[in-house]
């Protein structure tokens, strides 16, 4: 882990530049998943030549643009079919393939299945026959792997998101990258997610979320503007161990709150849910994915 040194006001200008770019290309990514991205755009919203944003990029994220962008089109899509009954030619056509035969080859090489056989029998799927009452009448909770923890407090730096939590991974790219440009990233990292609302409840535009990093020490950081310190509350939490796409998340939401709880003897506490991710979406496939979500308990009367 680089030690975390304040830098000189050249380097910080220049960082700070550097993340201003970086950012713009993010969000222009995220709002365009439906359209043409080629490097050459993104060099010139980066305002850097398409070779040495290239090269920028790769260093700073571990993968070519290229393969960020089919990564996220495919997420998105995998969220639109596992949450919704959106007709898949459409789906394909918001995840910027303007041919479905390209999207059902593209989406059945990283998930392992047509986007039809996905949204009927996807793993998402046993999550829904728990959380949906009229779908299983030999339910259990057995099946599923909760354990009860009691956790430390600790402080994560936190990038706030606002919108579908399907896109968080825009303020964890942001995240990333300027701890990338600080040299603070290592094997020590842990990456968090804070969630704030229940989606069901609260309109999608106006979730509350935080991309959130834990390190060894925030000693000397210094913070941009739009990045804060935040702490996890300690206390006792139900996780949740979920091995699979990020798209199920909502049903594994559904299934621990409303299946789980109910039959635990067990309250939630008025404080936010996380989730810890424990390997990166850049290095396994959707399927090999391990998220712990942790929601947190009253303590016992």
């Amino acid at each position: 882990m680089a030690s975390a040194i304040t830098p000189s006001n050249s380097i910080s200008k220049q960082m700070h530049l550097d993340q201003v770019r970086f950012q713009r290309v993010i969000d222009y990514i995220y709002d365009h998943l439906n359209e043409k991205i080629d490097l050459n755009t993104l060099s010139e919203i980066a305002c850097v030549s398409p070779y040495h944003w290239h090269r920028i990029y790769r260093g700073l994220c571990g993968e070519t643009l290229a393969v960020t962008v089919k990564r996220l089109r495919l997420h998105r899509a995998a969220g639109e079919l596992a949450n919704s009954q959106t007709p898949i030619e459409t789906v394909a056509s918001t995840s910027g393939y303007s041919r479905l035969q390209s999207f059902n080859r593209a989406f059945s090489e990283t998930y392992g299945m047509p986007p039809a056989k996905f949204r009927q029998q996807g793993s998402h799927t046993l999550f829904n026959k728990y959380a949906f009452p009229n779908a299983c009448k030999n339910r259990t909770t057995e099946m599923m792997d909760v354990t009860l923890k009691k956790i430390e407090s600790f402080e994560v730096l936190a990038m706030p998101h606002t919108g579908s939590y399907m896109n968080i991974g825009n303020a964890f790219e942001k995240l990333f990258g300027w701890l990338g440009m600080r040299g603070l990233i290592g094997p020590q990292l842990r990456s968090v997610g804070l969630y704030y609302n229940d989606p069901d409840s609260v309109p999608e535009n106006e979730l509350q979320s935080a991309a959130c990093i834990a390190l060894p020490s925030l000693e000397g950081i210094e913070l941009d503007s739009n990045i804060e310190r935040k702490s996890i509350i300690n206390g006792e939490y139900a996780v949740l161990r979920h091995i699979g796409p990020y798209s199920n998340m909502r049903s594994a939401y559904q299934w621990l709150y409303g299946e789980w709880l109910a039959n635990s003897g067990r309250e939630v506490a008025d404080q936010p849910a996380f989730e810890e991710y424990l390997n990166n979406p850049r290095e396994v496939p959707p399927a090999e994915l391990i998220t712990d979500i942790y929601m947190p308990l009253k303590a016992k009367a």
